[in-house]
């Protein structure tokens, strides 16, 4: 199976429309891939907070048409990372009661959407997007002819459990976008190997280059197989990083050495 991961720039002399348009020739340029992963709120930047209200889009929006385009164009399956989405409750009126999420779009070959994820752990430590932006409240997991991805976003890699639960409903390839920031870039290296080794799977995490919003971002997007091995790794810039990885190695690694079937559940809480 081969794997393009195309790690945007976003820089704030680009346009949201330009960058768009851009991306897409990009996910075109990427026939022959079996999957196409693309990073975390790359239209605006991840840190661009005062951009999210004013670039957000309903689901099927501009971006939604875009990729859904793009990834008919290439014949791929293509992770589209996330998009700030304004989402309408029912009976609620468009101006006063939307909210904004941090949405993850996936799209089959023939352009159709497959799986749209909103993003359950929010990064800001009450400001940014820990305010702005509602959480989400569903694992997410889509099944490709060769293997079930499971979806998370960003900080989610910060979770544990929010992996197991995707391991549970069958993931065997992690798909992680995000605007990692440079600062932290040993957190995402680390982490991303982390989770692949606890949960016996592989990690396609994606990020941006560039800055935005005055804060450099860490690139250095990383591909993990089971065993905690770097099968590849970008560099700062933007850059597309493509790796071929066999599938079946999950079910191989999961059977030789069966750590989770050794998981305890349901322990009690510490008693003080």
């Amino acid at each position: 199976m081969r794997a393009s991961l195309l790690q945007v720039a976003v820089n704030e002399d680009e346009s949201v429309h330009s960058r768009r348009r851009r991306v897409a020739d990009l996910v075109r340029d990427q026939a022959g891939a079996d999957l196409v992963v693309l990073p975390e709120l790359w239209t605006t930047g991840a840190f661009a907070y005062e951009e999210f209200a004013a670039e957000a889009e309903p689901l099927e929006g501009p971006t939604y048409e875009a990729m859904a385009k793009a990834a008919s164009d290439a014949g791929v399956w293509l992770h589209a990372g996330s998009v700030p989405e304004r989402a309408v409750p029912a009976g609620g009126s468009a101006a006063e009661d939307a909210i904004l999420y941090n949405t993850s779009l996936v799209f089959s070959p023939s352009g159709e959407l497959a799986a749209s994820y909103r993003k359950i752990h929010r990064f800001g430590f009450d400001k940014g997007e820990a305010v702005l932006m509602g959480a989400g409240d569903e694992l997410v997991t889509v099944r490709l002819p060769d293997t079930v991805l499971g979806v998370a976003t960003c900080y989610d890699l910060r979770f544990p459990e929010l992996f197991r639960g995707l391991v549970d409903a069958g993931a065997e390839t992690l798909v992680v976008p995000a605007g990692w920031p440079e600062r932290r870039r040993s957190h995402w290296t680390l982490l991303a190997r982390a989770r692949a080794v606890e949960n016996q799977s592989f990690v396609l995490a994606c990020g941006t280059a560039g800055t935005h919003a005055g804060v450099p971002q860490a690139g250095h997007s990383i591909v993990v197989d089971p065993w905690g091995e770097v099968l590849a790794e970008a560099g700062p810039g933007e850059e597309v990083l493509t790796v071929d990885f066999d599938p079946a190695t999950v079910a191989g690694t999961r059977e030789r050495f069966p750590a989770l079937k050794d998981r305890v559940l349901g322990l009690d809480r510490p008693r003080h």
